[in-house]
């Protein structure tokens, strides 16, 4: 038999889980034709067929996770195959991966003290299977006593994987390594005109934060301690799905018009739910913007995702009950704005010339 393995994801990605099987055992398939549909941690990528054959055999079910250089392929016929690049996937954080099923004298190299292999014999539980938590891929007696316990609980905890495996990953990073700072304020955008979307709207607000301050428009670098500022503004768009956030980047928003913005978003927004992005258009972005308030909040404390320093959190927009200038009690139209910022990188004069910038020009009437 050929073996065709699971080829480099590219980026250091070192394994995907196996979404749908595009051909059958005893089926000829032509060279460069898709077989196989994997998600990484926020890409689906098609895998096509490195040369014309017959397929013998599928490893792996829809569901599994598969390492890279692992079995994927079986075809007809005598000589080994390496596997190819199938292209480049965005970069994401360090965490520990889903483990692979387990091997014969896999246990002996899992990372555990005496203690909790002692444990893991006594509750009947194998050590290859674990996902450890511990420093280093320590496996720990909190771990093992999870194993025991979710062989047979109907409510059994599952393993995150694609999408929210990539999110837990990156909120965990980003956690442990900015240093957040959260300001908020109000927009009064009583003068909207009447069917004004919101989104492009948020967008070119940004667009004017970042002309005001470009410090916010930015990637901090903790190696070297540097920032690197951009003339470009390409947003991430933090989009809720099904299978959890993902932020696709909107390019070149500086150069766009509100018009051009609202199809952008909406195109965006679609392609991200229909899961149909490039791996490219998952990265790059300089500045993040999530409208939270489409679901539910007044005010947040987003997080910043590393490199990007900053990230604009839209609230409920919705009347309020303000005093005017001239002393009365008026409803208006507010929109809460939750803006958060990686102290190491920007001062919090910075971040409130930013928001400032970003107000003035949402209240603008259109």
């Amino acid at each position: 038999m050929r073996i065709f393995t699971l080829p480099d994801l590219g980026e250091g990605l070192q394994e995907a889980e196996i979404v749908q099987w595009h051909v059958v055992p005893g089926e000829t398939v032509a060279a460069d034709r898709t077989m196989v549909s994997v998600e990484t941690d926020k890409a689906i990528v098609e895998i096509p067929a490195p040369f014309s054959g017959r397929v013998e055999k599928l490893f792996g079910k829809p569901g599994e996770v598969v390492h890279v250089g692992a079995p994927l392929i079986g075809f007809e016929g005598h000589e080994p195959d390496s596997g190819t690049v199938v292209g480049e996937i965005a970069p994401a954080g360090t965490a520990p991966a889903v483990r692979a099923p387990p091997r014969a004298g896999a246990a002996a190299e899992v990372k555990a003290t005496p203690a909790v292999r002692a444990l893991a014999r006594q509750r009947n539980v194998d050590l290859a299977s674990v996902a450890p938590t511990g420093a280093n891929g320590l496996v720990t007696a909190e771990d093992v006593e999870r194993a025991a316990g979710a062989g047979t609980a109907a409510d059994a905890p599952t393993p995150l994987r694609g999408t929210r495996r990539a999110m837990a990953r990156n909120m965990a990073l980003a956690h442990a390594e900015v240093a957040s700072v959260t300001i908020m304020d109000d927009a009064d955008v009583e003068a909207w005109e009447t069917g004004s979307a919101l989104m492009p709207r948020l967008a070119r607000a940004l667009v004017a934060g970042c002309r005001a301050e470009p410090g916010l428009n930015a990637w901090y670098d903790k190696h070297t301690n540097s920032r690197r500022t951009f003339e470009a503004v390409h947003v991430g768009i933090a989009v809720d799905t099904p299978d959890g956030l993902i932020v696709p980047v909107l390019r070149d928003c500086e150069k766009r018009d509100l018009a051009d913005l609202a199809c952008a978003l909406d195109d965006l927004a679609r392609q991200t739910r229909e899961r149909a992005l490039a791996p490219a258009a998952l990265r790059g972005a300089t500045i993040t913007l999530s409208n939270y308030g489409s679901i539910a909040g007044r005010y947040a404390s987003p997080i910043v995702v590393p490199p990007a320093i900053a990230i604009l959190g839209a609230g409920r927009l919705e009347p309020r009950a303000v005093v005017t200038a001239d002393g009365h009690i008026a409803a208006r139209r507010l929109l809460p704005l939750s803006l958060t910022f990686d102290h190491r990188a920007a001062t919090g004069g910075e971040a409130g010339r930013f928001l400032n910038a970003v107000i003035a020009d949402l209240v603008r009437p259109s």
